[in-house]
């Protein structure tokens, strides 16, 4: 891997060239792809737009963020500027870096979006986020072309799945009963979590940087940083699946409305999200290791809850919203 390392940190350097002014409008280009963002946008369209499209993006980019996460626990891949020292650090990250997760939930959210919107224009331009997405994870030096490659491949796949068979497998999942649905989703959630312990602590117990070979600045703990990401997603992927199914179970809701409920129900939402993200970072900030990978799953799945069961059952109650007609209960819940 080094010699192809070596390659694309010249293309790197060589694309850095440019200058640094590409570096403010890639910084901003590629936030479109950061999970936090995506998230957010998310929410926004499952409170305030419509709740059954929200709902599957929800599900869709946040169980993306997951295998992306496994994935770079078990990679043990290097970011360029921490292989190479010439090559600028534009965009820093703790993590390891196959797949590009950027890259990855760009794909994924971008991609159903432009596809379930049935307009041309709408999918080539969820084309073209996709691509400077990529593109700026290259020039900020966070990810090599390869990493890009497979973040792209294997949103691509998630993305084809959650197409073909969304439908089938949520008609499946309102089939089963409390006990069933949530040993299944104990197991999707816990299962990548054990296994990338058993692969860093057992496997991969004896690693340490290759500080001969990784010559640029590279954080303390890209195994702790990795499995902590891994941990922040299953979390909220437990807790949005958690809360969709409960909701859909007491009959749903509405993200139908006025313009003034609808911005209602979002600043609601978000502001709790907020609160949770402060106090989380103001108790816990320093907390590290696996200690801190599992408060980061506990709070995570705290902040799905609350973001898909919580804050639609305090809107109804409160009159911001309503509980679903049955044909949309059907078709999106």
């Amino acid at each position: 891997m080094n010699t192809l390392w070596e390659a694309e940190s010249s293309a790197i350097r060589w694309l850095q060239g440019a200058g640094d002014w590409l570096s403010y409008p890639f910084g901003l280009v590629t936030h479109l792809g950061s999970q936090g963002v995506i998230i957010v946008l998310m929410a926004a369209v499952f409170w305030s737009v419509s709740a059954g499209l929200g709902a599957r993006l929800l599900v869709a980019v946040i169980a993306s963020g997951a295998v992306n996460g496994l994935l770079k626990s078990v990679s043990y891949t290097p970011r360029p500027y921490w292989f190479d020292a010439q090559v600028t650090g534009y965009s820093h990250h703790g993590s390891f870096g196959m797949p590009s997760g950027h890259s990855q939930a760009a794909m994924v959210a971008w991609g159903y979006l432009g596809i379930r919107s049935g307009r041309r224009a709408l999918l080539w331009a969820a084309g073209v986020i996709v691509l400077l997405v990529a593109l700026s994870r290259i020039y900020l030096g966070a990810h090599f072309f390869s990493d890009v490659l497979v973040g792209l491949s294997v949103g691509a796949l998630i993305l084809w799945l959650m197409l073909r068979y969304e439908d089938r497998v949520l008609a499946w999942w309102h089939t089963l009963d409390a006990v069933r649905w949530v040993s299944y989703l104990l197991l999707i959630t816990l299962v990548p979590c054990v296994l990338a312990m058993a692969w860093q602590f057992g496997v991969r117990g004896d690693w340490v940087l290759p500080a001969a070979e990784w010559i640029g600045a590279t954080p303390a703990d890209p195994p702790g940083h990795s499995l902590a990401g891994l941990y922040t997603a299953s979390g909220g992927l437990l807790g949005v699946v958690f809360g969709l199914t409960l909701l859909y179970r007491r009959g749903w809701y509405s993200a139908e409305g006025t313009v003034t409920a609808r911005v209602s129900r979002f600043a609601l939402g978000i502001s709790v999200v907020v609160l949770i993200v402060v106090l989380d970072e103001m108790f816990f900030g320093d907390l590290t290791g696996l200690p801190g990978a599992l408060l980061s799953f506990a709070v995570y799945a705290a902040l799905a809850f609350w973001a898909t069961y919580g804050a639609p059952r305090m809107f109804i109650t409160s009159g911001l919203a309503t509980k679903a007609q049955e044909a949309d209960r059907t078709d999106h819940g």
